[in-house]
């Protein structure tokens, strides 16, 4: 996406821009635009700013960690009803409390304990945020996710000894391969588990993501600017 002199436009304009190029790619793909929603990121994004995006109608949001997002969104959940929060960076065990509590999607279950606290965590809570399982479909050494020939049957352990639903999948593409690939083994997974949203997709690449099945994009430099950090 080109981002010249528009990143410094308003965060509304640009903001509108970002759905219009949402809704153009779904076309091309012979989607409907009302089947993608999109993630704002707001990671290192100051409240005031986030303030911007909620007026100009933006309700779906995600953070990368527990603890930046515990210290900006429970005021603004309670100032604005509606906001759906997702959790979008790793998660460790012992932020699922707090994770359970604050998020309405944890996008990041990749791992067995994990699964366990979580599953734990809910039946405790009786708060039930909505899972995907990510699949670190580049099988990088330095990234979370399950790796592709795993997700099958840590979903099914998800599902039978855990009793968590799982919702959709997550993958994030090695920044120097052609993201289309992991679209198209991640849309394969899900298709083969039964799984039926995709979390895929982000600032740069987001309209391939949206011609092969993508639910939800994440979008933050598009609509913020270059993070502070």
């Amino acid at each position: 996406m080109e981002r010249g002199p528009a990143s410094s436009a308003p965060v509304s304009e640009r903001l509108s821009l970002v759905r219009q190029e949402i809704a153009l790619a779904a076309e091309a793909a012979g989607r409907e635009p009302g089947d993608i929603e999109l993630v704002a990121v707001t990671k290192t994004v100051p409240a005031p700013v986030i303030g911007e995006a909620i007026a100009a109608g933006q309700r779906c949001f995600g953070e990368n960690r527990v603890q930046e997002a515990h210290g900006k969104w429970p005021a603004l959940k309670q100032r604005h009803p509606g906001i759906e929060l997702h959790l979008i960076g790793p998660l460790q065990t012992n932020k699922v409390r707090e994770a359970v509590a604050l998020f309405d999607v944890i996008e990041t279950l990749d791992r067995p304990k994990l699964a366990r606290v979580l599953a734990e965590e809910i039946m405790r809570s009786g708060s039930r945020p909505r899972l995907f399982v990510q699949v670190n479909t580049g099988e990088e050494r330095q990234k979370a996710g399950i790796p592709p020939g795993e997700a099958a049957n840590f979903i099914a352990l998800c599902r039978e000894t855990f009793a968590l639903a799982i919702d959709g999948l997550m993958c994030i593409p090695p920044l120097d391969e052609e993201p289309a690939m992991h679209f198209a083994l991640l849309a394969k997974i899900a298709n083969e588990t039964g799984v039926k949203e995709l979390s895929m997709g982000m600032s740069g690449d987001f309209a391939r993501a949206i011609a092969f099945g993508a639910t939800h994009v994440r979008i933050g430099t598009a609509i913020f600017g270059p993070r502070a950090g």
